[in-house]
């Protein structure tokens, strides 16, 4: 396995998300919005949480609109710590 691709793939016990691209403007980075949906602690209703993270994409393939999976890596810049490992559904043409 060469270094590219040892450094694409994740460890066995790494924290992997499902989300999907609301940025691809930068330059080999992406911006991922991650929703879960957790039960409210004194309430009992389930709310919807979201997150965004930045992710490295080393060739530029996703795009807008992407559903990846992106995968905790080492600290690549101030803000971005996380990898795109695979698509999991390309954006509809609009």
């Amino acid at each position: 396995m060469s270094e590219a691709q040892a450094a694409q793939a994740p460890a066995k016990n790494t924290r992997t998300l499902v989300g999907k691209v609301v940025s691809d403007k930068r330059s080999k980075t992406i911006t991922v919005l991650v929703e879960r949906r957790v039960t409210h602690e004194l309430y009992g209703k389930i709310v919807g949480r979201s997150r965004k993270y930045h992710a490295h994409d080393e060739r530029g393939e996703y795009h807008l609109g992407d559903v990846v999976e992106i995968a905790e890596g080492r600290p690549i810049s101030k803000t971005k710590s996380w990898v795109v490992t695979r698509l999991v559904q390309k954006a509809a043409l609009v």
